[in-house]
């Protein structure tokens, strides 16, 4: 074959694509599909087929779009995840398209402009607010699971989804089981399609494939992640969704009391636990609301003290609370090397995590304890919380962390300061 053969093949993205990477025609209902949400393990192909939905709506590409669509939303976690995934990615808009037909990407302007004058618009799941005033013809939204304000981004992108005859939606997300996520699979205009990551396995390396299979394989972590399957909760956890649920809120009060808490790694390096970092506040009533999770993985103890610290700064938080169980005194000497000025608590456990958590977990019943947002791996590890630990064998580092904030908040003499706004 010819090379502008080759080319040809190649762009034709209906010989390649997997099953699960191409929508339904019709819903449930026996109508057109409204929303088509592409659920699957890591790897398993979603962004390439979100990129390649949005082309065929760009360019009027048969059998997935009837024409052209003007004006397209694309809606990712962050704005560094829509630049770096979904349009500049190795599976993004960028790299499906032909080189004749590629769009123009101009970051300044977070748009992305076909020729035929299509134009996708970026936005952030962080500022639902952006998407007050703009109209779309459709809408991409990744990992919409991980979105912290996910409720009301996506209540923002539906109120401008009203451009042409049938405006539709595509949502590529790895599996939680949040309120909006099961939801929208059971609504009548809604298509579902799942994967697990093997469905992939010709376009990831078999290494990868034989070291998270040898790890993950039937854990809870792994049915999720790799799976692609929304996993309930766990019938001995200390927390559930539905509990978690009833305690969130969009945003927390003026707080009398802000802390920080640090659960530090024993080690560094690539095999480390997570620095678990969550910073909680407590309002002059007594109601206590989390309100960050900033827990970095595999950091050195100067990159997640320096994390702590600028958290601590931006929230303009009392203390720094920290774990000294693992590292001693090192942990206080290490934050204090970044920034002598942090005033560091020093707490230091006595008994085991489980024993640790379930005071904490009886607020939450007791109503006392709120989410301002959305948590996704932190919540995560809550509901998968239980007394042999989380089902993977991983040490729960972040919910450590929002253990020693809460803690430090209620169980303290330190939970009455002065009373000041966040």
């Amino acid at each position: 074959m010819s090379r502008a053969e080759i080319e040809l093949v190649l762009s034709r993205w209906d010989i390649f694509a997997h099953e699960h990477q191409v929508p339904p025609s019709l819903a449930p209902n026996g109508q057109p599909w409204l929303t088509w949400l592409l659920i699957g393990g890591r790897g398993a192909g979603k962004t390439r087929a979100g990129a390649e939905w949005v082309r065929a709506q760009a360019l009027g590409l048969p059998p997935l779009a009837d024409a052209p669509v003007r004006n397209i939303a694309l809606v990712g976690e962050t704005e560094h995840d829509v630049r770096e995934v979904m349009v500049e990615g190795i599976s993004g808009l960028l790299a499906v398209h032909p080189r004749d037909e590629r769009p123009v990407w101009t970051s300044s302007r977070r748009r992305l402009e076909w020729s035929n004058g299509a134009v996708a618009y970026a936005f952030s799941a962080e500022d639902p607010e952006s998407l007050r005033g703009p109209q779309f013809g459709c809408a991409w939204s990744d990992e919409m699971a991980k979105w912290r304000y996910a409720q009301a981004t996506f209540d923002m992108l539906q109120f401008g989804l009203r451009l042409g005859a049938q405006p539709r939606q595509l949502i590529t997300t790895t599996p939680r089981p949040t309120a909006l996520i099961k939801r929208l699979m059971l609504e009548p205009t809604s298509v579902v399609t799942r994967a697990a990551t093997q469905a992939n396995a010709w376009h990831l390396a078999p290494t990868f494939l034989k070291s998270v299979l040898a790890r993950y394989k039937d854990t809870r972590l792994g049915r999720q992640e790799l799976d692609g399957e929304i996993i309930e909760d766990r019938p001995d956890a200390l927390w559930s969704r539905a509990l978690i649920e009833s305690c969130r809120v969009s945003d927390a009060p003026p707080l009398a009391r802000i802390v920080v808490a640090v659960d530090p790694p024993a080690s560094s390096g690539k095999r480390a636990d997570a620095c678990g970092i969550v910073a909680a506040g407590i309002t002059s009533e007594g109601a206590i609301h989390v309100i960050a999770d900033e827990t970095v993985s595999h950091a050195t103890p100067a990159v997640w003290a320096a994390k702590a610290i600028a958290l601590w700064r931006r929230l303009e938080a009392d203390a720094l609370v920290a774990e000294t169980n693992q590292g001693g005194e090192m942990v206080k000497s290490v934050i204090n090397e970044v920034d002598a000025s942090v005033p560091v608590v020093s707490v230091r456990a006595h008994r085991g995590k489980y024993l640790r958590a379930e005071p904490v977990a009886t607020l939450y019943e007791q109503g006392r304890v709120r989410h301002a947002g959305s948590f996704p791996a932190l919540e995560d590890e809550m509901c998968d919380f239980g007394p042999s630990g989380l089902s993977s064998g991983r040490s729960p580092d972040r919910l450590d962390a929002l253990v020693w904030a809460i803690a430090s908040l209620t169980f303290t003499t330190r939970a009455q300061p002065r009373v000041r706004g966040l």
